[in-house]
């Protein structure tokens, strides 16, 4: 009988999400993970198996390393009579860093029943990697299955982040954007902001919920402050039940925490009202990020800001801050014709 599984979400009533596909090994998986990872990642990862075990119509117990090579093969293949590419690749199959977040997924249940014991797993059926001459030469380490480029982020430029702005309707979206654009916030962190995380005094804001569970408190621009003041007196719902900063100002769900989607779909109007070809949250973020760097801010100040766990990710804003790249070639070629002239004289 084929596997058929599908996605179901619902809440507690304190609000805690549970996650379903409707098969029992997978279903214990999903609650596992809930103990120890956010309720996006649960999800994504409820999805991730969804559409691999569709995939390989077999019992965990049953997959085999063959199975996992062909999902592999299968995701990275164009899209049946699909014609369009990705730019930053050229690809028409699913991308790899996709790809490589579902073969994460998978080697995360396998992992789970092998432990578990009693599932008629004794080994995971997900490779480690593929043993090439180069692996024998750095000592056996593997190549991995799915090689993931390092892309640099997209950001926008001043007049850009000008005409969005201009092309926001209320106070509450200008300052849920001056949230990412000023303070460089993650749209989790600004969905997730409530009335005590904002010390308006100090000019600062407590993020209580970041990623991977870790909390900071970073400095903010009085702009954001100046927004947040006149969405709270002039739109914010006055009988509203919660004490979340932002939330759906009309309709059925007015008064209730705004959703992941509402604030994209937000973003994605007032883009096209600006005529601009891309502005997501997280290219705003990436923006505040880059020009914090480009005025000199202190990469590990930069860090601390965008609540980077570590500073290896937070280099890859000296890649896209011009000045200071042009700076230090600058610099470096001086250096070089200066030697050179005195070697000539």
């Amino acid at each position: 009988m084929p596997l058929q599984l599908s996605v179901k979400r619902s809440f507690t009533p304190s609000g805690e999400q549970l996650v379903r596909l409707g098969h029992e090994l997978l279903d214990d998986y999903l609650r596992f993970l809930a103990g120890r990872a956010r309720p996006n990642s649960v999800l994504a990862a409820a999805f991730d198996l969804k559409v691999f075990f569709c995939f390989a119509q077999k019992e965990p117990s049953k997959i085999t390393s063959r199975d996992v090579l062909n999902f592999i093969a299968a995701q990275r293949a164009p899209r049946t009579q699909a014609k369009v590419v990705r730019i930053s690749d050229g690809g028409s199959g699913l991308s790899a860093r996709t790809v490589a977040r579902r073969l994460s997924s998978i080697s995360g249940l396998f992992a789970y029943l092998v432990v578990r014991g009693d599932a008629g797993v004794t080994s995971s059926p997900v490779p480690r990697g593929l043993i090439t001459r180069r692996a024998r030469r750095n000592g056996g380490l593997a190549a991995p299955l799915v090689r993931t480029p390092t892309l640099l982020p997209r950001i926008l430029q001043p007049q850009e982040v000008d005409a969005l702005m201009a092309a926001l309707r209320t106070k509450r979206d200008r300052a849920m954007v001056e949230a990412m654009v000023l303070g460089g916030l993650r749209r989790c962190e600004v969905l997730g902001l409530r009335l005590a995380d904002l010390q308006v005094a100090e000019r600062k804001v407590f993020i209580s919920d970041g990623k991977g569970g870790r909390q900071r408190v970073v400095p903010m621009s009085s702009r954001f402050f100046a927004s947040v003041a006149g969405y709270l007196d002039e739109e914010r719902p006055s009988d509203a039940s919660t004490d979340f900063v932002f939330l759906v100002l009309k309709g059925k769900r007015r008064g209730q925490v705004l959703s992941a989607y509402g604030i994209d779909e937000i973003l994605e109007l007032a883009k096209d009202r600006a005529g601009l070809v891309h502005a997501t949250c997280h290219e705003l973020r990436h923006t505040c990020l880059t020009r914090l760097r480009e005025a000199g801010m202190a990469l590990e100040a930069v860090q601390a800001q965008a609540g980077h766990a570590s500073i290896e990710t937070t280099r890859l804003y000296l890649h896209l801050a011009d000045d200071w790249l042009a700076g230090e070639y600058r610099r470096a070629s001086e250096a070089i014709d200066a030697q050179a002239l005195a070697v000539v004289r």
